[in-house]
């Protein structure tokens, strides 16, 4: 077992110096030397490369064999027109150093163009006489056609994925001869290209076309091993996995886990097959502890082992998991927030190819150094050592599929080739630990069939999460429902949708701070990019602590689970990072960024010991048998039945569908079910059915009212609540109504029986007057004088008294109708422009007309909670939870309860709290 192959696969000697003495360039002829060209902005990593070192090392770490060849270096280069023959036998104008794409400076070429040829030769090395040579392509953008001593091996399309061809039957015994062909149209096209543009500006950057990943040779037998596909079983304390492989003739498969130097565990099947390796007592990867097993995976004809290779896996869970009544992704069983940044994965020097494995290293490190547990990465899938560091030194992945070019409805064909290039992504980093979740498509670019491929993914890796759509609430994307998370874009936010039964809360971005770093800019005289520009780090870093903590009250209502700041680094004309775009500059102090994040990482661990259901809280009961999840549990005439409801449902349905979960009546480690319009009634069983009775005091009562939750009994994230007096009888649905019933075995009672806690339909938590005139008091100590008023369309506070003019008294005065948006929440009509409500506009408070727009309404809709400061009411906004309307110096605003540009929690929530009193202009 060379345990350097996984914690350093290029650590070994003969690994460095295989390449150079097997691979050494042999081009003859007239051409230009490579020389890099100057970049617009260099890292400390650039003066480096050489082309004797370009990215020397083992580029496969979860696949290892001893023997190896790389091609990367100096090849020869040269323009290409379509259809044109391969210049067989011919030298190129120019010199190029694989693998970095043609754009970069450290190409040496520094330029776009759609067709091009690579050519350089190579020998064989007289050892591996006897065996199979395979050429392996790390990812070439995007179309690629191979040639060996004049002929065609293979064509390769997609520009994130690896592959291979066996050669063995092209070589000749001597030097050998090998041109690619590449066709990259970039965003001309229709395949998928993430950022890349030819046009690069604002958010879209350079492209990255051509030899972008090591290329390489291996040597291996007939019969060997393909792939590794290893899942990690914890509960089973076992590794699945599924070996691939081809020239077989019934070969089996030997697997041998180590921890270290000792044997863990080991099972032998067959190719194809899954085969479990026990590992008793798994030491857990997390980041925090990012542990990795070593493996051995043989390959046997009889008891002789005909291919053999080294590789690692962590043992970890990922799923969905009701914490405090809300679904969250938990790790290892357990919620733990997660907060990191959009990494897009670009190099100043490199574009798509960091210049060295220490720099591809240096994002993932500095991510941890920072405090973050996360990283999303934007739309480009990195080479396999960028997995092995994230895996390594460990952090949570959320990997992007690269979108379609986000100005076209993709067609029929461009389809096609979207998944088959995302399903090469899945496998090739389904075994990498540190990946949790699969993103599918973001914000609208190239959005089509959502609900579809996310179940076509999950179909593919159902033990990782799936974000069908990052970003819904972003560039008029549309939601396809299905999927593990639910995804929206805030900037500067943050900001979180509702979690529901059976969808997580994450925003997939937000922030966007920008500040521009003299001598560090990709364009010092270009245009720059942010979404808030700040002057100088102390004020980033105070602003950004602030957005980190508005994150906290979001996770504890309405129950955010995640979040990802735009971004890591600055990115061309983007100043947004937290380190420069050549990672010379921290931009914020970075010890207070991360004890921000060490302190919100840890309040979220605290959420793991409130139990499933959260107490004295508002929730539904959603139906979640298939085809009826539209159904949830309400009280009709005082009996227990399920019912549709939707945003255009009545109050009183949406109020009959609204529950307080208070402690169990007989046992306060379970539950009982309180109305919401109906206090001091209860959801109990009489004679089996359940129905709604005011408490009558008695112990039968407070028993027969008691529930206590069960895990799902069909394995969902739901619970399944069993009855506290009646151990073994579940409240159930059947024809509609609500019984209490005897568990039976069947699919269809554990499905009835399952139950999702979602949002409350009745979404005010508080009760104010509807559909009178009121005035809004202020309830800041020695402010009480002053009064929510609007004047030259703004929101304003003033003091108003019985010697206010006319004027002052009709501003001062409301009527308070059901939400725009949502009739359970509030909006508030001026009485002195009827038709005119309030809104809130860049978190500015105002008086407009509506315009018709969806946007609109939300924006003048607000939830009556109870008030921030214990007494009163707080109005929070509908479109964005956490947010309340504040008043600060007289001005009214919507903002969040905590951040850096407001006083302590206490003035936020007293200036955030008022008194519903009688109008000042009835």
């Amino acid at each position: 077992m060379n345990r350097a192959l996984r914690f350093a696969p290029a650590g070994s000697p003969s690994l460095r110096l295989l390449p150079l003495l097997c691979g050494l360039l042999s081009l003859h002829g007239a051409h230009a030397a490579w020389a890099p060209k100057p970049p617009p902005l260099a890292t400390q990593w650039t003066s480096q490369v050489s082309t004797t070192n370009a990215l020397p090392e083992y580029p496969r770490p979860q696949m290892v064999r001893a023997d190896w060849q790389n091609l990367n270096g100096e090849w020869q280069f040269g323009n290409a027109t379509a259809g044109q023959t391969p210049p067989f036998g011919q030298n190129l104008a120019e010199s190029i150093l694989v693998p970095f794409p043609i754009e970069s400076g450290l190409s040496g070429i520094k330029r776009h163009q759609d067709r091009m040829w690579y050519r350089r030769t190579f020998t064989v090395p007289a050892a591996w006489s006897g065996r199979r040579v395979n050429l392996h392509f790390g990812a070439v953008d995007w179309e690629a056609t191979v040639y060996v001593n004049g002929q065609r091996v293979g064509t390769h399309q997609g520009g994130f994925d690896a592959f291979s061809f066996d050669i063995t039957g092209n070589l000749n015994g001597g030097t050998n001869e090998l041109i690619v062909g590449v066709y990259d149209p970039t965003d001309a096209g229709t395949q998928p290209v993430g950022k890349q543009t030819n046009n690069p500006q604002g958010i879209e950057y350079t492209a990255a076309s051509g030899i972008w990943q090591t290329v390489w040779l291996e040597p291996t037998p007939s019969a060997r091993i393909t792939r590794l596909d290893m899942t990690p079983d914890v509960t089973g304390s076992a590794l699945r996995l599924t070996v691939r492989g081809t020239g077989l003739a019934g070969q089996t498969v030997e697997a041998v886990a180590f921890d270290g130097t000792t044997q863990v565990g080991s099972a032998v099947g067959n190719v194809d097959g899954e085969i479990r390796i026990p590992v008793p007592n798994p030491k857990l990867w997390s980041p925090e502890s990012p542990f990795l097993y070593d493996l051995r995976v043989s390959l046997k004809s009889g008891t002789t082992t005909v291919d053999q290779v080294t590789s690692y896996f962590g043992m970890r869970s990922v799923g969905l998991k009701l914490v405090g009544g809300v679904l969250r992704p938990v790790l290892n069983g357990q919620f733990v927030f997660q907060i990191g940044t959009l990494d897009q994965g670009y190099w100043p020097d490199g574009i798509y190819t960091a210049p060295t494995d220490a720099a591809l290293k240096f994002d993932i490190q500095k991510h941890k150094d920072l405090g973050y547990n996360l990283i999303r990465k934007h739309i480009k899938v990195e080479p396999q050592r960028w997995f092995y560091w994230a895996d390594k030194l460990g952090i949570l992945v959320w990997q992007d599929m690269p979108s379609m070019d986000s100005g076209k409805s993709p067609t029929a064909a461009a389809r096609t080739q979207f998944e088959l290039e995302m399903r090469e992504m899945v496998d090739e980093h389904r075994s990498s630990p540190s990946v949790i979740t699969w993103v599918i498509q973001n914000e609208g670019w190239g959005q089509y069939d959502q609900a579809r491929l996310a179940d076509l993914v999950k179909g593919w890796d159902s033990t990782r999460l799936v974000d069908n759509m990052s970003g819904i609430n972003c560039c008029n994307a549309v939601d396809g429902g299905n999927g593990d998370l639910v995804d929206w874009h805030v900037y500067v936010g943050p900001g979180s949708p509702p979690p529901s039964a059976t969808r997580a809360a994450v925003v997939g971005e937000f922030g966007g701070l920008g500040l521009k770093v003299a001598g560090h800019l990709w364009n010092p005289n270009g245009n720059f990019f942010s979404y808030e520009e700040v002057p100088d780090s102390a004020t980033l870093t105070s602003r950004y602590v602030g957005l980190i903590k508005s994150i906290q009250p979001l996770m504890n209502r309405p129950g955010l689970s995640a979040a990802v700041y735009t971004e890591i680094t600055d990115v061309e004309g983007e100043i947004n990072g937290v380190l420069t775009y050549d990672r010379a500059i921290v931009k914020v102090d970075a010890n207070q960024v991360r004890t921000a994040h060490l302190n919100l990482i840890a309040a979220s661990r605290q959420l793991n010991t409130q139990g499933p259901l959260p107490l004295n809280q508002y929730r539904s009961l959603q139906v979640m048998v298939p085809g009826y999840t539209n159904r949830y549990l309400r009280h009709f005439e005082s009996l227990g039945v399920t019912e549709v409801v939707n945003s255009a449902s009545n109050g009183t349905l949406k109020q009959d569908t609204t529950f307080k979960i208070v402690p169990g009546l007989a046992d306060a480690a379970c539950y009982s079910f309180e109305p919401r319009n109906f206090p001091g009634s209860y959801l109990r069983h009489f004679n089996s059915r359940v129905r709604r009775d005011p408490r009558d005091g008695t112990a039968l009562f407070d028993q027969d009212a008691t529930f206590c939750v069960r895990p799902a009994l069909d394995g969902s994230p739901g619970v399944s609540l069993e009855s506290k007096n009646k151990p073994g009888f579940y409240l159930r649905h059947r024809n509609s109504e609500v019984w209490v019933d005897a568990f039976s075995d069947t699919l269809g009672f554990r499905q009835d029986a399952v139950w999702g806690i979602t949002v409350p339909w009745w979404q005010s938590n508080a009760n104010v007057p509807q559909g009178t005139f009121q005035s809004i008091q202020v309830t800041t100590a020695g402010y009480t004088n002053r009064y929510l008023r609007h004047i030259d369309s703004l929101g304003v506070t003033a003091v108003v008294d019985g010697a206010s003019n006319a004027t002052l008294k009709q501003d001062a005065t409301f009527k308070l109708v059901p939400g725009l948006a949502e009739s359970s929440c509030y909006s508030f009509e001026s009485r002195n422009y009827p038709g005119q409500y309030l809104r809130h506009s860049n978190s500015r408070i105002r008086k407009d007309t509506p315009d018709g727009s969806v946007i609109f309404n939300q924006d003048a809709t607000f939830c009556a909670q109870p008030g921030l400061s214990g007494t009163g009411v707080s109005f929070e906004s509908f479109n964005f939870p956490g947010r309340y309307l504040r008043h600060a110096v007289s001005e009214v605003w919507i903002a969040a309860g905590i951040g850096s540009n407001w006083d302590s929690p206490e003035s936020f929530s007293a200036d955030a709290t008022w008194n519903v009193v009688p109008p000042w202009a009835p």
